[in-house]
């Protein structure tokens, strides 16, 4: 996943139903009406586990992650589920698992060529690979923090900054790669969510806990914070505020859930 320090929990779950809200749309795509064991990679503070469970309640439930910060949160928000530290990349259970969750957790993880084709290995017959990704790197709030980084003076430190989040496929890639590996089926979409939010601070706050983490990272408070002003004010031309003050974030995401 991407560099820098421990994911923060409580950042991330400031915006708990808009985060939500993809997961519950995606596990509702899920075909199987039981699942004896299932688990949620990449699960958070457990939010994701938490619809996952509601949805198989009869189910062996595991959330992996490589988070301190997540994993305690997660084990007190589901104190019956099992989570386990680990990294996407080297989880080696070989399953089979009935459903496999990826919710806003693939993006951070690289050969996906490789990646999918072994998580839909270890599926049982039957079962589905179900998989969020943000699909926003050519939205304002993406770009311009590519911009901000290449034009002031820690553009040295964060050269690398924006290779943290894995390239970008065209749907139709993943559907062929998915197929060829076996799927008996592959539901495939996209979806751009528009949250109302309070300003531009609050686009700021939001990413925060996920895309802004690797171009903040290699900064020192006064770089970080310098960054943040010139970057708020590049979002500010981007969004501009209702009378109200509330300004329209668009957010696309690409999900499938794949099935043996």
């Amino acid at each position: 996943m991407s560099p820098g320090p421990d994911w923060s929990s409580a950042q991330y779950l400031r915006f708990e139903d808009e985060r939500s809200r993809p997961a519950r749309d995606l596990i509702a795509r899920i075909p199987a009406s039981r699942a004896a064991r299932a688990v949620d990679l990449g699960c958070g503070p457990g939010n994701s586990t938490e619809l996952l469970r509601d949805r198989f309640p009869d189910a062996d439930m595991l959330g992996i992650d490589n988070s301190p910060d997540m994993l305690a949160a997660a084990r007190r928000r589901l104190p019956d589920a099992r989570f386990e530290a680990a990294d996407i990349a080297r989880w080696a259970d070989p399953g089979p698992f009935d459903v496999i969750l990826a919710n806003a957790a693939l993006q951070w993880v690289p050969g996906h060529d490789r990646l999918l084709p072994a998580l839909l290995a270890r599926l049982a017959p039957g079962g589905s690979l179900a998989v969020q990704m943000p699909d926003n790197l050519d939205e304002p709030s993406h770009r311009l923090m590519r911009e901000v980084a290449a034009a002031g003076p820690w553009s040295a430190a964060l050269s690398g900054a924006a290779a943290a989040r894995v390239p970008r496929q065209a749907p139709g890639w993943y559907w062929h790669l998915l197929r060829e590996a076996g799927a008996a089926s592959v539901d495939l979409w996209r979806t751009t969510y528009f949250h109302p939010l309070d300003g531009v601070d609050a686009i700021v706050e939001w990413l925060k806990s996920t895309g802004l983490r690797p171009f903040l990272a290699p900064l020192d408070a006064g770089r970080a914070a310098a960054f943040l002003d010139r970057y708020r004010a590049a979002l500010a031309e981007a969004y501009p505020a209702a009378a109200d003050g509330k300004v329209l974030l668009a957010f696309p995401r690409l999900f499938f859930v794949a099935t043996r």
